[in-house]
């Protein structure tokens, strides 16, 4: 049982980093102004590296369980699937848009020879918001979609996905 959930938080990791990764960065580049198909795919390659290192690194999975278990969440209620969104969504999606957000600065000024007035910050606070909201509603919808599919394949279950 215990290869059966390091096989479906792998798939978890997987899955939900290229979702995740794939939709900020379209939303990104999109609300940038300045939507280029080079510059989203930079961005799509670049956050889901970073979103790869931070599923690999940090077991989601169990630090969600754990801390919604601390505060009586039951798993699979409403309440514990908010919780356990937000959680997910506070360690990627902060990091991911600083990333993507710094990308596009730097290239920015770079094109710009140095000469665009540019502010890091007010890039990122509004990018940050969007993203975190989006990423929410990405994490709130499609991580037990995902979780039951990698259940059925992994866990035997009679329905195939």
């Amino acid at each position: 049982m215990e290869e059966k959930m390091k096989k479906i938080g792998r798939g978890m990791n997987i899955r939900m980093g290229l979702l995740m990764s794939f939709c900020l960065s379209l939303i990104g580049t999109l609300f940038s102004g300045h939507f280029t198909v080079p510059g989203f795919i930079l961005s799509f390659i670049v956050s889901t590296i970073i979103s790869m290192i931070i599923g690999f690194v940090i077991p989601m999975g169990k630090v969600t369980n754990s801390l919604a278990g601390k505060l009586g969440l039951k798993q699979g209620t409403l309440p514990e699937r908010l919780f356990s969104s937000l959680i997910s969504n506070l360690i990627y999606t902060p990091l991911m848009t600083f990333c993507m957000v710094f990308l596009a600065y730097q290239m920015t000024m770079k094109q710009s020879g140095g000469m665009a007035q540019l502010n890091l910050l007010s890039m990122f606070l509004p990018s940050l918001l969007i993203c975190f909201i989006a990423g929410y509603i990405l994490i709130f919808i499609f991580q037990p979609l995902f979780f039951k599919i990698l259940m059925a394949r992994y866990a035997g279950n009679e329905k195939k996905y």
